[in-house]
């Protein structure tokens, strides 16, 4: 695993950012959107992740993010230091915690930032999302239902 780009490089980068597990999954569902594009990855170095992202080049988020403040600062480090270094196109997240400051930092930046409501919060929306949504360019949703708490959103339909 790549622990930082090695360069910007002359082609954009669509940086994918979520947690492993559930949240990564949600990632890798939409594969035959990004497998277009250039891409980099941040999320744990966890053996699934590392096993799913085989072959693709990843950038190693500091983890557990929930309640975390050192991790969030190190992670906002690491947002900095990952967005210099490439020509990010745009942020795509599903959340949780690694993204609150690739998305902020994003936005400061002026680059496009989409975040996708992970499926299994129908009746409240998640933390991420709610602290994300000021910095988006886009909020997709998975069920109708979402959009009580995102009347803004795009509905996608379910990527699981």
């Amino acid at each position: 695993m790549e622990t930082y780009p090695r360069g910007r490089g002359d082609s954009p980068v669509l940086l994918l950012v979520g947690s492993s597990g559930g949240h990564l999954a949600q990632l890798l569902a939409l594969r035959s959107w990004y497998e277009r594009w250039r891409r980099c990855w941040v999320t744990f170095d966890t053996p699934d992740a590392l096993s799913q992202l085989a072959g693709e080049q990843v950038v190693a988020a500091y983890h557990p993010t929930t309640r975390s403040v050192p991790n969030l600062v190190r992670n906002a480090v690491l947002a900095v230091r990952v967005l210099r270094r490439h020509r990010v196109a745009a942020v795509v997240t599903t959340g949780a915690g690694v993204a609150v400051p690739f998305v902020v930092l994003a936005w400061l930046r002026r680059i496009p930032t989409v975040y996708v409501e992970v499926y299994d919060r129908i009746d409240t929306p998640t933390l991420t999302a709610r602290l994300c949504r000021p910095f988006l360019s886009a909020m997709l949703v998975q069920w109708e239902e979402q959009r009580r708490h995102y009347p803004e959103a795009t509905v996608v339909g379910p990527l699981l």
